[in-house]
């Protein structure tokens, strides 16, 4: 088997056949791809971390999807939005520790006074940080004008999630109307790309109904799609959605978790100068899952710098590692995973992916 994932991984461009048996690989033969997808990371990105601190603005939201446990129809959590000052006070404090950039991340909203107040914080946090703090978003669907705006105003990179590329599987896990059409999300990403952004997506890993076929279509999606960024892990259910009722039907999360680190190293060989981030979602399978994560290819992490009593309520998922950790302890258990990857950390730089500057 090992001579026959080599003949897969010395190809210049992988098909989709070739794509379901990589994601198939067991032991050994599942090595054998982390360690190519090292080597490219290695040669063309290098072994440089870059941090991304996280603020979690809100968890009001919109939509209603059926795996997220901040969706509209959820009555379990406290809703809340950070004020102005909290979230300029975590934007200083990740300026101040010298991280290249953050990320503004919040429930699905596009009311003018939401519009208006992220045109604001960009724009304070531009001036504040002497335009040295990069600044991405993931706030979802928006018009072109609002996405104009917020660049403007500051804003460099966007992260909008199709979830999942198959059209079908899409409408297993939203409901069916206009808000939450497969359509319009990537008429989102079509968006984005069209305004200037450095565009980054993601899918969920392990979902009810999904299979390798989706996965390898899933990978094919970025490639074709040519984004800069990507941001993906297991799907870890949550009680209060949904898509709870089919959790019998799950692969366990170890086998997520594998599958996902598969899912990185694949993408690395494909997208080799592309960003791609070692989620949270990994760390709460296992301690060592972001660390594995930069081991498959990864060069991404996020240090959740949302103050501590908010961040129970912004539970996309169940047991999600760190909520009672402020942003000093994030911060240390990350340097941890870094170091213990053999990895170092870019302080001080944007990170910006090397696809994006090549385009």
């Amino acid at each position: 088997m090992v001579k026959r994932v080599w003949e897969i991984l010395e190809k210049e461009a992988f098909e989709k056949a070739d794509l379901v048996e990589l994601l198939g690989l067991e032991g050994e033969d599942a090595q054998e791809l982390f360690d190519k997808a090292l080597e490219v990371k290695t040669k063309y990105v290098g072994r440089k971390v870059w941090f991304r601190g996280l603020i979690e603005y809100s968890n009001y939201c919109t939509k209603d999807c059926f795996y997220c446990g901040i969706r509209k129809g959820n009555q379990r959590y406290q809703r809340y939005e950070l004020s102005e000052e909290e979230v300029i006070e975590a934007a200083l404090f990740a300026y101040r520790n010298r991280f290249g950039s953050i990320v503004i991340q919040s429930g699905e909203r596009n009311n003018p006074r939401f519009v208006d107040t992220i045109e604001y914080l960009l724009k304070e946090i531009s001036r504040l940080t002497n335009r040295e703090l990069h600044v991405t978003l993931s706030l979802g669907e928006q018009s072109e004008e609002t996405y104009l705006r917020w660049k403007e105003a500051g804003a460099h990179r966007y992260l909008l999630r199709i979830e999942v590329s198959n059209p079908e599987l899409y409408k297993k896990i939203h409901p069916s109307d206009d808000l939450h059409a497969w359509e319009k999300r990537i008429d989102g990403l079509k968006l984005l790309r069209k305004t200037g952004y450095m565009v980054g997506t993601g899918v969920m890993i392990g979902l009810p109904f999904q299979t390798l076929s989706d996965l390898a279509d899933d990978l094919l999606f970025f490639r074709d799609f040519d984004v800069d960024m990507i941001g993906m892990g297991p799907y870890i259910e949550h009680e209060d959605t949904p898509l709870f009722q089919y959790r019998d039907q799950l692969l366990p999360l170890t086998e997520r978790l594998e599958l996902s680190l598969k899912m990185v190293a694949i993408i690395r060989i494909m997208m080799k100068d592309i960003n791609i981030a070692a989620t949270t979602a990994m760390q709460t399978i296992d301690p060592r899952g972001r660390e594995r994560a930069l081991l498959a290819g990864a060069n991404v992490m996020m240090p959740n710098l949302t103050p501590p009593k908010y961040k129970e309520n912004y539970l996309l998922y169940k047991d999600k590692p760190g909520i009672a950790d402020d942003a000093v302890q994030t911060l240390q258990s990350m340097e941890a995973n870094i170091r213990a990857a053999g990895d170092e950390i870019g302080y001080g730089e944007w990170g910006d992916p090397r696809h994006f500057k090549k385009a």
